[in-house]
């Protein structure tokens, strides 16, 4: 009996990392892709076709969020999950995202008039058939999520990716503009969706219940809510830049969005998907509660912190010798949509702190507060330009983790000076090696020489820093990644 804690300990280990490794790959592997199919069609398209798809996804965002709502984390959340459960909930998201459709279908005029370009009636039209789409494959994904077992998602993504990328560069390339993008999104849903459907053995059976229904939905509602509050803020920004100014603003803030968040969000998904199940089988054991938690912030902190401080810095070479100076106008918004990122990842971490006890009304009420700051924030700018608009936004941001950080030491019991001090390290490293990066432009004027340069420079400063100051989290680090390439013989 006394080495069963130990043993838990082991296996808990084992299955976070090997889940966190899965989530890793994942998100390498599709950002890449992503990458390199976003960058020439950067080059080749123009900024206002950019600004039709970046007004399509404000309301794709928001039925995407309508169609799940909230039950992925509900069922992954939920302890005994059955058969009935499942199935309820993907008949739900089919029957929603099909109504969704239809009523978006009629819609499209309408927002053909509030961004004043009559093309958006056809694009949004055949952007919306993606709904339908995704609702296929959402259950799939949240079953195999809530096995650990991240292998096959990872693998439909990849997959996704590169045909749906190379489609959409076949296009961009012959002429085809916003709609190349369109074609993207669309084959990328399908290849995942059958991907899952193929390799994972679950199907649903001939059923719904009410009860199911209900019960998920108690549980999902406030992720739902908090989400929804969530989307209208990352969102709000684009509907009024797209509305108020025009749509190559739209287009510029888009390009500065979509790449700040290729590194926030896919950091966010790897540590909320590997963190969340894990904090939610430990909470009803505090102590242990307490010690992952800040093992995890500390990772959190170790990863973040050097990664959006080096994408500051060198932005202006990267987009320079990515695109060209034609997105010289989405340089400043993406440094500024980075610095936010810092408290948006920091945020989510604290969010899955919270929401893994089950603590989801919490999350809604601080989400509600956030949406009227960024109210606030948005009356207060509006008329100053794009970027004043921005740094509002980052205000927000700053204010909405300093409140979630309070909260959350008082809900969890991991206090803001305890977040603070397993933090401080990672920071300050990561401060005095950004000296020498800023002084690099000052000998080197080649835009894509200083890229190189800023970058494997702070990479080996950062690991020879954290080196010889004994990192506990660069250890663990390493003896795991040593342990995967070298695994030990019984």
């Amino acid at each position: 009996m006394k080495d069963e804690p130990q043993n838990t300990n082991i296996d808990l280990k084992a299955k976070t990392a090997n889940t966190l490794m899965w989530n890793t790959i994942d998100r390498i592997s599709t950002q890449i892709l992503y990458a390199v199919t976003g960058i020439v069609l950067a080059q080749v398209l123009m900024p206002e076709d950019f600004g039709l798809i970046g007004a399509i996804t404000i309301f794709t965002a928001f039925a995407n969020l309508f169609i799940d709502s909230g039950f992925s984390s509900a069922l992954i959340q939920k302890k005994n999950v059955t058969q009935t459960d499942f199935s309820t909930i993907f008949f739900f998201n089919i029957g929603i995202s099909v109504i969704l459709y239809i009523l978006l279908w009629f819609t499209a005029p309408l927002i053909a008039d509030i961004f004043h370009d009559k093309r958006l009636i056809t694009l949004s039209r055949v952007m919306f058939l993606n709904f339908i789409i995704l609702a296929f494959g959402m259950v799939q994904s949240t079953k195999l999520m809530k096995k650990m077992d991240v292998k096959i998602i990872a693998i439909s993504n990849s997959i996704g990716l590169f045909l749906s990328g190379a489609l959409a560069l076949i296009m961009a390339l012959n002429g085809y503009g916003a709609w190349a993008m369109v074609a993207q999104a669309l084959v990328l849903s399908s290849v995942k969706s059958a991907i899952l459907w193929k390799f994972n053995s679950w199907r649903p059976s001939w059923t719904f219940s009410k009860k199911s229904l209900s019960e998920i939905f108690q549980i999902g509602s406030g992720v739902m809510m908090t989400s929804l509050f969530n989307t209208i803020f990352l969102n709000i920004y684009s509907f009024i830049i797209g509305s108020f100014y025009n749509l190559k603003h739209l287009g510029y803030y888009t390009q500065a969005d979509k790449w700040s968040k290729m590194g926030i969000t896919a950091l966010g998904q790897i540590l909320g998907s590997s963190f969340l199940p894990i904090l939610a089988d430990m909470q009803d054991n505090r102590e242990r509660l307490h010690r992952a938690i800040s093992k995890m912030n500390k990772l959190t902190s170790f990863i973040i912190f050097p990664i959006y401080a080096g994408l500051i810095i060198v932005a202006e070479p990267l987009f320079r010798t990515l695109f060209g100076n034609k997105w010289d106008a989405s340089i400043l918004l993406f440094q500024l949509l980075i610095f936010r990122g810092i408290f948006t990842t920091l945020t989510v971490f604290l969010n899955n702190c919270i929401l893994g006890i089950g603590k989801v009304k919490i999350m809604l009420y601080l989400e509600i507060v956030k949406d009227i700051l960024s109210l606030i924030a948005i009356f207060i700018t509006l008329e100053m330009g794009v970027t004043i608009l921005v740094l509002g936004q980052v205000f927000v941001s700053i204010l909405h983790y300093l409140l979630m950080a309070y909260i959350s030491g008082k809900v969890v019991g991991y206090g803001i000076k305890k977040q603070v001090k397993d933090m401080i390290p990672y920071c300050a490293i990561t401060i005095i090696i950004s000296i020498p990066l800023v002084l690099l432009p000052i000998i080197i004027d080649k835009e894509w020489l200083l890229l190189i340069l800023q970058t494997l420079t702070g990479v080996l400063l950062y690991y020879a820093t954290n080196k010889s100051l004994n990192s506990h989290i660069l250890q663990d680090i390493l003896e795991y990644a040593k342990s995967r390439i070298t695994p030990n013989k019984q």
